[in-house]
């Protein structure tokens, strides 16, 4: 045999493990190890043995005993080049994903210059997203608006009031600076979510949690149709659940 003809030496646990990741990727809501060893012929034993290794790697993230795709894929697409862009991508993966696992309507929000912007967002079945139009001016009346606000200082807080005067979008949006809340001390992840029940839109509630890098703020918020708001704690705790260093990296690559 010629030596260019030769076969390429394999290795066939990066086989398995690479096997293992595209098979995960198929199940956005993610997979548990039984069905992961189906998808790919593994024996469980060597399915738990690599997925722990993928986990550890963030190639993997285990949730409730399901596993998904983690944050060290988001970069290896060539579809996500360097630079802003990459975060943008990154970004709407990860809206895309919650959105999917929580069956609702969610966008992040950041502090900016002296504004609140709307950066991104993805809707569910039955909920819009947050309305791009009122979304500066509303941010008294809005959950990711009032996390954002409850992040600023007193003065900060006063001065952004004084260019948006808190005009009303519905019966139900709050009137007075004194009557939105703040978050209470350091540690701001560790509060509970900033909701709103039909303040912003009519038929609309909606929780938000802050995300804190640095001296970078943003919130990322979940909105239901006022027929679920009965599911709105549970889905912001779960929402909670997932803000974290690395979706905080990401957020501010953009």
């Amino acid at each position: 045999m010629k030596r260019g003809a030769e076969a390429p030496t394999l290795i066939a646990s990066a086989q398995r493990a690479l096997r293992l990741l595209e098979a995960a990727a198929q199940h956005p809501a993610g997979a548990t190890a039984k069905q992961l060893a189906r998808d790919t012929g593994l024996a469980l034993g060597t399915t738990y043995h690599l997925l722990r290794t993928l986990v550890h790697d963030r190639y993997l993230e285990r949730r409730e005993g399901r596993y998904r795709t983690g944050p060290a894929v988001l970069g290896l697409s060539a579809e996500a080049p360097d630079g802003p862009e990459a975060g943008r991508i990154r970004l709407d993966r990860m809206l895309r994903r919650i959105a999917h696992e929580l069956n609702a309507a969610v966008h992040y929000a950041r502090y900016k210059d002296g504004e609140v912007e709307l950066v991104a967002a993805r809707a569910a079945p039955g909920t819009a997203t947050a309305d791009p139009a009122n979304f500066r001016s509303g941010a008294h009346a809005h959950a990711s608006g009032k996390t954002l606000l409850a992040l600023l200082s007193a003065e900060e807080r006063r001065e952004y009031l004084a260019s948006h005067p808190m005009v009303p979008f519905t019966p139900y949006t709050l009137r007075q600076p004194a009557q939105l809340p703040l978050l209470p001390g350091p540690g701001p992840r560790r509060a509970a979510p900033i909701t709103q029940y039909q303040e912003y839109q009519l038929g609309l509630v909606g929780a938000a949690v802050p995300i804190v890098l640095g001296s970078e703020l943003a919130a990322i918020a979940v909105a239901l149709p006022l027929s679920q708001a009965h599911r709105l704690t549970a889905v912001a705790g779960k929402l909670q659940a997932r803000v974290g260093e690395d979706l905080a990296t990401a957020a501010f690559g953009v």
